[in-house]
């Protein structure tokens, strides 16, 4: 709730739930994750969030605002996980499918690492926020002994990939994987974040658009609007 490019961000409403409300609605479709945590700051702005993830049926995990590397180790201790998938809360269109695909590619690989189609990797062609990120336990519990840097414990990607350079942070250490993306939705142009006000208003009016018509709305949903209807609003 304290974010600082768009405080209140996480309950702003879309087609009528907020914000992490729709991402959770989403992420229970999934097929191959054994629990969903909501992994909340521990102050009392954020308490809103945690009656909300209660609501859904999800766990909710309280740890420190700004060492998000100490939040998510704890909450991965108590729920005794073996790997972890990491969704930022401002990805409010994921895509189960996708979700469900980049844990089977990093289950499959036999060795710990770090896995993600959340964004773009090696030339992968993913919308930016339909995936997520997965990596091993173990990992985590080292990244948290051994980065000391603020960014790194407020970015949990930076500890082991830095989507902006493209670099791994230790490949001998953190191996980085990626599964191509489906060539139906290829678009490593389109941004699903929701960081600032106009971000919002663009999810909002997606949300708006889609989810009476189909509340389980794909993202090949979400591009034929975007590329129909958003860029062309004269043709609506």
């Amino acid at each position: 709730m304290g974010s600082t490019r768009l405080p209140g961000k996480s309950m702003m409403d879309l087609a009528g739930a907020p914000l992490v409300g729709r991402i959770l609605e989403r992420v229970k479709r999934c097929q191959r994750i054994d629990e969903i945590v909501l992994a909340i700051p521990d102050i009392s702005k954020d308490s809103v969030l945690g009656d909300l993830g209660r609501s859904y049926g999800v766990t909710v995990f309280a740890g420190p605002e700004n060492d998000l590397i100490e939040r998510y180790y704890q909450a991965a201790l108590a729920s005794d996980a073996e790997v972890v998938g990491r969704l930022p809360a401002d990805n409010a269109t994921p895509e189960p499918a996708e979700i469900d695909r980049i844990v089977d590619h990093h289950l499959s690989l036999g060795r710990r690492g770090f896995s993600s189609n959340l964004s773009v990797i090696n030339d992968s062609g993913y919308p930016d926020g339909i995936g997520a990120e997965m990596f091993d336990f173990s990992l985590l519990a080292e990244a948290r002994e051994r980065h000391a840097d603020p960014r790194q414990r407020e970015h949990v990607h930076l500890n082991f990939f830095d989507y902006g350079t493209q670099q791994a942070v230790d490949e001998n250490w953190c191996p980085i994987s990626t599964v191509p993306c489906p060539a139906e939705f290829r678009r490593p142009d389109l941004v699903l974040d929701v960081n600032t006000q106009e971000q919002y208003e663009f999810m909002r009016q997606l949300y708006e658009d889609l989810y009476p018509r189909n509340p389980n709305f794909h993202i090949t949903d979400i591009i034929r609007w975007y590329d129909e209807v958003y860029r062309n609003p004269k043709t609506v």
